[in-house]
């Protein structure tokens, strides 16, 4: 099985660029939580052995990476959480592009070029390219990939100590059967995104203005 490189970081800078940095995003998907989106700078000639596309990963290696990421000092990074209000706001296409935006130029010195996970986004301030499946293919994309997961995912845990009926510490947000029958049950709470299909309609049924009960 193929891993992830830096063939295409290196590419650039064959191209005389000197700052590469990865973008990738966690969270699109889910009915409740933010979007996490991560910018991640690697040092010249970066190694590790396990590091993957986050999917790819178990939760404690995940968790491991990241600590070796987030606590060596050749790595520049940088992270933004979009949250529901926002992406019901904006849609959460646009909450993904907001996110990409603010964590490129939140790199310091800012990248001169940025691999994106995904399709090209609209208006980006900085050189990109675009792969699809890039957290596989670029090292910078799996480390972001690693960064805006971890990152996510520890928040959605805080919210199940808080919302505890939802139990978000079991699906992190996502659809899930148990989700959406606590959903029925309960209502949706302040970390639901109300413009998702699901909860839209449930709101709506309960003729409510969405605030969580029980």
């Amino acid at each position: 099985m193929s891993r992830p490189t830096l063939d295409y970081e290196n590419a650039w800078k064959q191209r005389g660029y000197t700052c590469i940095a990865g973008i990738d995003e966690a969270g699109r998907g889910p009915l409740a939580g933010p979007v996490s989106v991560a910018a991640v700078v690697l040092p010249e000639g970066f190694e590790h052995g396990d590091l993957n596309d986050s999917k790819q990963l178990t939760e404690a290696k995940r968790e491991r990476i990241y600590e070796e990421l987030v606590s060596c000092e050749d790595v520049r990074w940088s992270v933004a959480l979009i949250h529901a209000e926002e992406v019901d706001s904006i849609n959460i296409l646009q909450a993904t592009y907001v996110g990409m935006r603010r964590v490129a130029l939140a790199l310091q010195p800012q990248p001169e070029v940025v691999l994106i996970d995904g399709r090209p986004v609209p208006n980006f301030p900085i050189k990109q390219q675009a792969l699809v499946k890039g957290d596989a293919l670029s090292l910078s994309i799996a480390a972001a990939s690693v960064i805006a997961k971890v990152t996510r995912d520890r928040l959605m845990l805080e919210a199940a100590g808080k919302y505890p009926q939802y139990g978000f510490e079991k699906h992190k947000g996502y659809g899930t059967k148990l989700h959406l029958a606590k959903l029925a049950e309960h209502g949706p709470c302040p970390l639901h995104r109300r413009s998702f299909a699901p909860i839209a309609q449930l709101t709506l049924s309960l003729g409510t203005s969405g605030s969580a009960r029980g």
